[in-house]
């Protein structure tokens, strides 16, 4: 939530303000400005609305200055308006600062300021900050410190008096040629260029500029100038790093010949699916090879439970792994959303392992639940996209998803990578207890053609386009599936409202008759996922049970099925598979019908209202 970006060099910073603000906008687009210093100031430029309104006036009139600190606000505290939106500034107006996260006491440090004489011009809590830093630079005696240690000073006696969570980026008019940024709880990474370094909540605003990188651990300060950096900790002392290169480049994080980037991210999915297993996959043995665990085959097979965490989609993505790791590796698993097990006293055994499913590796209550989990001595693994996130960093071990920047905040390929990798891990398991070489061959090859039937799948994308056309009127939608795909049909009912904004639920097909069934109605259109599977039968009677009803029926089949033309309205046809690979199939289908409702609706498909990527305040 919520997008940072700095930059200090010997060039014109505000073109690579906007473009890395464009980059980041999808981490948050309520408002959006920037701060440039140059000779004559600090001047200081903020929009309500998305970055398009802040690029208009500065073309109106343009902000010399070789740097800067710019922001794209996601709002938590305040509206969304031209005063709430970042950089703010102390009392004085000579420093700028622009900061993610929460802080959590505020209101008892702006009462303490307004004692002092200082006055607000917003209502957030990131304004506070401002003025604290402010306050504590004011305080500090510049004869005896540089003034480059008198603003890192001045941020550290600050943040030691906050509670919560922060990237932050300072810039003040008595200290040119200098940023200050510092993080605890929310991600800030360090770009670094020739003559020029960079700041940013995510390596993509600044990717097309440096694939150097260092990511700041919580606790970490840092002094950027154009040629040079130090790294601090808020305890005083020299902070370590490491320079790390980031595996993507600037055409990985843009749409192409796409309309959305949602699009984009849904078609890409037999690469990410492929690169999820790439190189994992030990034919000879007959089983996966995730070394990114950290434990060997006699430290799985001790585990006697496993906890899946995660949010949203990764949550979903779970809910698939419960069942894969229940039937291929007989282990007891259960899943949690992540902002719940933070605060629960769940009994575990010893013998627990606790797996965090998080795209960013940020993502605030799954972060937290890994901690908590950690504190109570459970061993912890990671799925995540990003090696050098903060939970790919803290857990004990994991495994990389390779999926590439995932731009559009509604989830998709990220959802499949997960997925690949909870098989991957439940064959494993299932291999090093019960199940055999030929078993394992079997499962190994049929993912491996995983890939090529979503193509088949992605070629249906007119024909789901006519689907969705036909029931844009739709008040409300029902998602309905069994087993494997009940998670499938809870993330199809969050894909159709996060982009569309349809009322969507998903619930377990044979629900209908416990209480769902009352919300059928001709207005209503269900989507039943009823791939040839051991439930088949029971999800066509089901299907039977809404028709009789008379609510419209969408239904996600195998080819070659002749039952579901009978019953259901519209059919989307699925190659075969095996029954714990169909939520790498069924889900295509479901990504595409919400995406085409959304098109057909003139949403904002990768800006959906209300919504951003990354969930990294509670």
């Amino acid at each position: 939530m919520c997008g940072i970006i700095g930059y200090i060099g010997n060039t014109s910073a505000t073109p690579i303000l906007l473009e890395g603000l464009r980059r980041l906008e999808y981490r948050g687009y309520d408002s959006s400005g920037l701060a440039v210093l140059n000779d004559g100031g600090l001047v200081i430029r903020k929009r309500e609305g998305r970055i398009a309104n802040l690029a208009e006036w500065i073309d109106r009139e343009p902000l010399a200055g070789n740097q800067g600190i710019s922001h794209t606000r996601w709002a938590t505290h305040g509206g969304v308006t031209d005063a709430n939106a970042h950089p703010h500034c102390d009392q004085s107006g000579r420093l700028a600062l622009v900061h993610n996260g929460v802080i959590e006491n505020y209101r008892q440090l702006q009462e303490e300021l307004a004692a002092k004489g200082h006055t607000f011009q917003s209502e957030t809590d990131s304004e506070v900050l401002a003025h604290l830093v402010g306050e504590a630079f004011d305080a500090l005696d510049g004869g005896s410190l540089a003034p480059r240690n008198r603003l890192v000073e001045a941020l550290r006696r600050a943040l030691r008096q906050v509670t919560g969570t922060y990237g932050v980026a300072v810039m003040h008019e008595a200290v040119p040629g200098v940023i200050v940024g510092a993080r605890r709880g929310s991600p800030l990474v360090l770009g670094i260029g020739k003559g020029e370094h960079f700041l940013a909540s995510d390596v993509g605003a600044m990717v097309a500029h440096t694939r150097e990188a260092v990511y700041l651990q919580d606790g970490d300060l840092v002094a950027v100038e154009g040629d040079g950096f130090e790294m601090t900790t808020l305890g005083g002392g020299r902070a370590g790093y490491e320079i790390n290169t980031v595996d993507f480049t600037e055409g990985d994080a843009v749409k192409g010949a796409y309309p959305h980037y949602m699009l984009k991210e849904i078609f890409e999915q037999p690469e990410t699916i492929g690169d999820a297993m790439r190189g994992r996959i030990s034919r000879t043995e007959a089983m996966p090879k995730l070394g990114g665990l950290e434990m060997n085959a006699k430290e799985l097979r001790a585990v006697e439970r496993i906890v899946l965490t995660g949010c949203g989609t990764a949550a979903h993505a779970g809910m698939v792994g419960e069942y894969l790791l229940e039937s291929l590796a007989h282990l007891p698993t259960e899943v949690e959303f992540a902002s719940e097990l933070r605060y629960r006293n769940m009994p575990m055994g010893r013998d627990t392992l606790v797996i965090a499913i998080s795209q960013s590796g940020e993502t605030a209550d799954t972060l937290a639940a890994l901690r908590e989990c950690q504190r109570k001595g459970h061993r912890t693994l990671a799925i995540c996209n990003n090696v050098a996130s903060t939970i790919g960093r803290e857990s004990d071990g994991g495994v990389y998803m390779h999926a590439g920047p995932e731009i559009g905040v509604a989830a998709t390929k990220s959802f499949t990578s997960q997925v690949t990798i909870l098989t991957l891990l439940g064959i494993l398991l299932g291999r090093i207890r019960h199940l055999s070489t030929t078993e394992g061959i079997e499962m190994l090859e049929a993912l491996e053609s995983i890939p090529e039937k979503v193509r088949a799948i992605l070629d249906q994308s007119d024909k789901i386009k006519a689907i969705a056309a036909k029931y844009i009127d739709a008040k409300a939608m029902m998602f309905l599936g069994r087993q494997y795909n009940y998670p499938v049909a809870m993330e199809g009912a969050l894909k159709m409202k996060e982009i569309s904004y349809i009322h969507a639920e998903g619930h377990p097909s044979a629900e209908l008759k416990h209480g769902v069934i009352a919300l059928i109605s001709p207005e209503v259109p269900s989507v039943f996922i009823a791939p040839d599977d051991a439930v088949f039968g029971k999800n066509l009677s089901n299907m039977e049970e809404v028709k009789a009803r008379r609510g419209p029926v969408i239904a996600i089949g195998t080819e070659g099925n002749r039952e579901l033309a009978q019953v259901a309205d519209d059919v989307i046809y699925i190659p075969p598979c095996p029954d714990f690979l169909s939520p790498l199939l069924t889900v295509i289908p479901l990504q595409l019908l919400a995406y085409h409702f959304a098109a057909q609706l003139g949403c904002d498909i990768d800006k959906p209202r209300n919504l951003a990527k990354s969930v990294t305040v509670e």
